[in-house]
């Protein structure tokens, strides 16, 4: 006897949702029924969406957030003020920066941060675009908005050796940000003490990637 199982299309369908962070089995599943079976699934539309998504949507060639134009907005915006540049880690940490309201400057994401367990080094991150854009037009202060775990502080330190010789002032977000985590779940309030009481870096050496 065959046992019963769901169309191959749609077999297909929850494949592809189950490859989406933080869609398991049963919420792939789920979803794919709804898109089925509702009449405000509207899954033409989804399906635009994404197809005009991909082919609009890429990463800023200075700052490295999301946009539809080279450069972005913010990155042609004459009304920030040049002399700040803040560095994080992820795109999606530029927007709870800008929501927080305390930060005028320029933007520059890295793309990650120093992992070597998950074999992510430096020579994997946009720090030579990030070498490149000082030189052209050196801001007075660099702000390291990274991660204050281990990862983050290892980027951080391996950072502001980098730009030592430079004449920047490097400074470091103000504690307050919740151990181990990134910027994206910090709320408003919090960013905008961690930005206005940020401190300058003591010049320490950087440990070695290899060995974080």
């Amino acid at each position: 006897m065959k046992r019963a199982e769901y169309p191959a299309p749609l077999r297909t369908l929850i494949g592809e949702l189950k490859r989406l962070p933080g869609i398991g089995s049963r919420s792939a599943e789920r979803i794919a029924l709804w898109m089925v079976q509702s009449p405000d699934a509207h899954p033409q539309t989804l399906s635009r969406a994404i197809d005009f998504l991909h082919q609009s949507v890429h990463p800023c060639p200075i700052c490295g957030f999301f946009t539809e134009l080279d450069p972005c907005p913010m990155c042609l915006d004459e009304a920030r003020d040049p002399r700040l540049l803040c560095i994080v880690e992820q795109p999606t940490d530029i927007l709870p920066l800008e929501r927080s309201g305390a930060f005028s400057g320029y933007y520059h994401a890295l793309g990650g941060r120093i992992s070597p367990l998950d074999h992510v080094g430096p020579d994997a991150l946009r720090i030579p675009q990030l070498l490149d854009r000082i030189r052209k037009s050196p801001p007075t202060e660099v702000i390291l908005a990274l991660g204050v775990d281990v990862e983050g502080e290892a980027t951080a330190h391996y950072l502001a050796d980098l730009l030592r010789p430079f004449p920047v002032t490097i400074s470091r977000l103000a504690q307050g940000l919740p151990a181990g985590s990134g910027l994206e779940y910090a709320d408003e309030l919090t960013l905008n003490r961690a930005l206005s009481g940020r401190t300058q870096m003591p010049i320490v050496q950087a440990p070695s990637p290899a060995t974080v």
